[in-house]
């Protein structure tokens, strides 16, 4: 992810990706922490050639902090570093210290609060690896822990960062998500009314207020938030918003016995299926 400069702008990611798609709300995603296979035979040679470029930058970089420890960009060069090795608890600790020295510094804010959801994302992705192949009670509470830390510091971060810059409107979703994650259903439904207002943000805001609701077992409710989402035609919501809504809507309405509704869900359904499938190709 981008990072924030010294003026205080942020990353916004990108603006046509959904949430759970790892929006430009989301702090992190899971593919940010992946490496791209090279396409061509210029970027198969880059492939091999960076790793002792950066080797050597990065010796350079950690012998010059040691005599110049007051350098915030050899701090974030070398942060950077290590986030691109997969070492984000690396780039925490070396963060940490540079948050104690800049405190006001609102890039070494930025980019420690993402090296600790990227650490916080890479442990559970390696409790994940692990309990598929292990499949034991005690891996799948370590998963169940490392869930809450995912979700626990996406909350942190975006608090903090609202509190800074109220104008990062899109995070109340991401902050809403992260709630929701959490378990703390209600919290997630005020938070995601925030938006409420936002043409852009307003159909993932629904689905999530239906999701919430759906969970605290509110059905009826549930189905008006849920409606919003999927076929208000005020404001159009994407494709793949409609389409889990109307999943949700089916769902709902046949555990309720709602036969003719649940008929009136599945057009919407079936409409949303092909729109997505054309959207997708």
């Amino acid at each position: 992810m981008a990072s924030a400069d010294s003026g205080g702008s942020h990353p916004k990611g990108n603006e046509s990706l959904s949430p759970v798609d790892g929006g430009r709300w989301r702090p992190v995603s899971p593919d940010e922490l992946l490496r791209k296979k090279p396409t061509n035979d210029d970027d198969r040679n880059a492939e091999v050639d960076r790793p002792k470029v950066t080797l050597q930058r990065r010796q350079e970089l950690e012998q010059h902090l040691k005599s110049s420890p007051t350098d915030v960009k050899a701090f974030l060069e070398l942060a950077g570093i290590y986030r691109s090795e997969q070492r984000p608890l690396e780039a925490k600790r070396l963060l940490t210290q540079a948050a104690q020295i800049f405190p006001d510094n609102e890039t070494v804010k930025w980019e420690l609060e993402e090296a600790i959801l990227a650490r916080s994302l890479q442990q559970l992705r390696e409790v994940s690896d692990l309990v598929s192949r292990l499949k034991s009670a005690d891996a799948e509470r370590e998963l169940d822990r490392s869930r809450s830390d995912w979700a626990c510091r996406r909350i942190d971060v975006c608090r903090a960062r609202l509190q800074r810059d109220p104008s990062l409107v899109h995070l109340h979703i991401a902050l809403a998500e992260a709630l929701y994650d959490a378990g703390i259903f209600e919290d997630a439904f005020e938070r995601a009314g925030e938006v409420l207002d936002n043409d852009e943000l307003s159909p993932t805001a629904h689905l999530l207020r239906g999701r919430c609701l759906l969970a605290t077992g509110k059905d009826l409710q549930a189905m008006s938030e849920l409606r919003a989402a999927t076929m208000r035609r005020s404001v159009p919501s994407p494709a793949r918003i409609r389409l889990i809504g109307a999943k949700l809507l089916c769902e709902t309405a046949k555990r309720l016995g709602l036969d003719l509704t649940l008929k009136q869900y599945q057009q919407q359904l079936a409409k949303a299926e092909n729109d997505s499938k054309k959207s997708d190709g």
